[in-house]
């Protein structure tokens, strides 16, 4: 086992993910009661070639990201109500906890091992970095998902530049832009 570069497992969780209401006022709250920040925002994702449970998604989210340590936190709003791992997970259970990211080197075969433990694979997209993300609902036996997040391409780069932005973080500029 190595570690990322913001000192997470490269092969187990780095992620923490929340779906919100309202995604400001989310970032406020995890700022003044947490003192987490500052948080990086991508105004609209849907991911290229985005498939939610086989089809093609038209889920259109915020997603702010920060860190806690060196744990990853994201939050997520979506702003429509087009079927997603976001709506399902609000339906069933309203706001809150939704997934936790697990890092990985072998994409595929890690889908395919966790496919193959019977977990369906619920959000497919490649993603700004450069990589891919899959969810697995593992929902009937943990209390979220997990989302595999490819490691490679961009990945380093964007993130270290936010693990960075929070170590010793003044309070200054809460909210800055993901790119």
């Amino acid at each position: 086992m190595s570690l990322v570069i913001f000192g997470q497992p490269d092969d187990g969780i780095i992620q923490s993910a929340y779906v919100v209401k309202n995604i400001r006022e989310a970032i406020d709250h995890w700022v003044r009661e947490l003192k987490v920040g500052p948080w990086f925002v991508v105004e609209h994702f849907k991911g290229e070639d985005a498939r939610y449970r086989g089809q093609p998604s038209d889920a259109d989210s915020a997603i702010a990201m920060s860190f806690a340590g060196h744990m990853m936190i994201e939050l997520i709003q979506q702003y429509n109500d087009a079927p997603s791992v976001y709506r399902e997970t609000i339906e069933k259970r309203g706001y809150g906890f939704h997934h936790w990211g697990v890092a990985t080197s072998n994409f595929d075969r890690d889908v395919e091992q966790c496919r193959a433990r019977g977990y369906e694979l619920a959000f497919f997209a490649r993603v700004p970095s450069g990589g891919r993300v899959a969810y697995m609902d593992t929902t009937a036996h943990l209390p979220g998902m997990v989302e595999f997040i490819e490691l490679g391409a961009a990945f380093d780069p964007i993130f270290s530049r936010f693990y960075r932005a929070t170590i010793g973080w003044d309070g200054k500029d809460p909210v800055r832009s993901f790119l």
